[in-house]
């Protein structure tokens, strides 16, 4: 078998060790979804009747408006929830001493990285599909056509590639677990400084002008414009773009630093 062969063989085993650590503990990953289900009931039940009016257009009160809303940016803190746990994962990793003992072993460096991606891709993609599932049963409404859909699994598939690229390297680069689950709290907070939940335009104008320009406004534009049925086209470029930018540059990253901590 030549290199690539090895490489992907190595990365499905892995998986495999990643996806045991998953089932084994499936509290944490009741957790991870059940983060942003609890924000989406909270602020559709407690907060949607109040700030449903104030959305663009809205006639009035009405909770399934503001269901419709924020159903991007509680989609993107699923995202960021799983991220959470696999800069953890990462960091404990290589704190643990496991990395040791993989050094000594004739497998594919990249496979513990990519073992890492693929297993919270799987993660992010079950929460995902649970928070979409519950917005539904909640009344969430769309006029999405299949290549919206299309569109949207996309652009949703790309998103979870990108952060948790870059989640791993803030995992390599801490020094413990400990740290590793503070840093990339980040990634929650910022659909709250976006257009997540309120409208930027109703912010104040310094505020406002770091919503509109940070990455996460666009993608949370563009899945709410494709759910819509009438995406914008420049959301979504831009979303792709913050995308590539964030991913690259967590790949690298990545692969950089376990290069230089593996070889300590």
């Amino acid at each position: 078998m030549n290199g690539a062969t090895y490489a992907v063989r190595d990365s499905v085993t892995m998986l495999r060790r990643n996806l045991k650590h998953i089932a084994r503990y499936p509290s944490q990953t009741l957790m991870l979804i059940g983060l942003p289900l609890l924000f989406l009931l909270l602020f559709v039940y407690v907060f949607g009747g109040t700030m449903s009016a104030g959305l663009p257009g809205a006639p009035g009160r009405n909770r399934g408006d503001y269901l419709t809303f924020i159903t991007p940016g509680i989609l993107v803190m699923a995202v960021a929830s799983v991220s959470i746990s696999t800069a953890v994962s990462v960091a404990t990793d290589m704190t643990g001493g496991i990395i040791d003992r993989f050094r000594t072993m004739p497998i594919a460096k990249v496979s513990v990285l990519t073992g890492h991606v693929l297993g919270a891709m799987i993660q992010t993609w079950l929460a995902l599909t649970t928070v979409l599932g519950v917005a539904f049963l909640l009344g969430l409404e769309t006029a999405a056509s299949a290549t919206h859909w299309s569109g949207l699994i996309g652009l949703l598939a790309v998103v979870s590639f990108a952060m948790t690229w870059f989640t791993v390297a803030l995992g390599l680069a801490s020094p413990n677990p400990e740290t590793a689950s503070n840093w990339p709290m980040i990634f929650l907070l910022l659909p709250f400084v976006g257009s997540g939940f309120v409208p930027v335009e109703s912010m104040p104008t310094a505020l406002r002008w770091f919503a509109e320009y940070q990455p996460f406004t666009p993608i949370m534009n563009g899945i709410r414009g494709l759910l819509a049925g009438s995406p914008d086209t420049s959301d979504v470029l831009l979303a792709f773009g913050w995308c590539a930018l964030i991913g690259l540059n967590g790949y690298f990253w990545s692969r950089r630093l376990y290069r230089t901590r593996a070889a300590n």
